[in-house]
């Protein structure tokens, strides 16, 4: 099943149509879709029949559309979580998951402009997890039924907020505005494992700067959900960031940071894309 948002309204894409959620359940789900994941399960089985459409990134409204969770009351960020990334930012992988956060308000549109606040902003393309029924202690073996879906996340960073002073900045140099979009189709976990050589890419201008499979993860998505719950309560619609493959300017040498004109695509396998142009 897949499910984005268009001019504030949650949308399904069925296999013969695009659905108005609010409209075609005569008003039994919200037209929010932070009303909807409350309820996810609920929602999961009357979507049910109208199948799954394919994902064409060219027919998508790319201007219409917005964050697939734009107001989550919880952004759980987990740090060198590729073993590459761990080495080219100059730590040794983590025995337990490195977790921070970004703020909410810096969660946008899929297609929105990024706007540069230094010369040293960086980009880190992620897996994200949308939490649907949540909850506390949960066992990695039934992490999946708690999940609503996959998208696409963009873990911007300013890298001269970020390590400015001892220890490092990381949550405020990651929550300027702007700098957390996601989107722009949310896949329930049942399509996306089904998928083999999932790959997630970063392209800036055209060119390639981070390539990984997903499975090269050091922490799995059942395993991270299993550590946070332990300590958290997930709630419906929460967001978690699952780091970002080797590639980022930071770990260049010299250093490369975006510039203004510059456009960042970020995709991974079965979710399509998102863009942002920096300005």
């Amino acid at each position: 099943m897949k499910v984005y948002v268009q001019d504030g309204r949650a949308v399904l894409l069925g296999a013969d149509e695009v659905i108005d959620i609010h409209e075609r359940s005569g008003g039994a789900f919200s037209s929010d879709i932070a009303g909807i994941y409350p309820r996810w399960d609920e929602f999961v089985q009357w979507a049910e029949p109208f199948g799954s459409g394919e994902l064409d990134m060219e027919t998508l409204p790319k201007n219409e559309l917005d964050a697939i969770s734009p107001a989550p009351r919880q952004v759980l960020a987990v740090g060198l979580n590729y073993v590459d990334h761990a080495a080219e930012s100059g730590f040794s992988v983590p025995e337990y998951p490195i977790v921070f956060t970004k703020f909410q308000s810096s969660i946008t549109k899929p297609f929105d402009d990024l706007e540069l606040t230094s010369g040293s902003v960086d980009w880190e393309v992620e897996l994200v997890v949308v939490i649907g029924s949540g909850g506390r202690n949960i066992s990695a073996e039934n992490a999946w039924d708690h999940i609503a879906g996959l998208t696409i996340g963009q873990d911007y960073s300013d890298r001269d907020a970020q390590f400015r002073g001892q220890p490092a900045q990381f949550s405020l140099g990651k929550s300027f505005e702007g700098f957390a979009p996601i989107g722009p189709v949310l896949v329930t976990p049942d399509e996306f494992l089904a998928q083999s050589d999932c790959v997630i890419e970063c392209e800036v201008d055209g060119e390639t700067v981070q390539s990984a499979p997903i499975a090269d993860i050091v922490f799995d998505i059942p395993d991270l959900i299993a550590k946070m719950s332990a300590v958290v309560e997930l709630l419906p619609g929460d967001v978690l960031f699952t780091g970002t493959p080797p590639g980022v300017g930071f770990g260049q040498v010299p250093p490369r940071y975006l510039r203004s004109g510059e456009r960042v695509r970020s995709s991974i396998t079965g979710l399509g894309y998102m863009e942002q142009a920096c300005r």
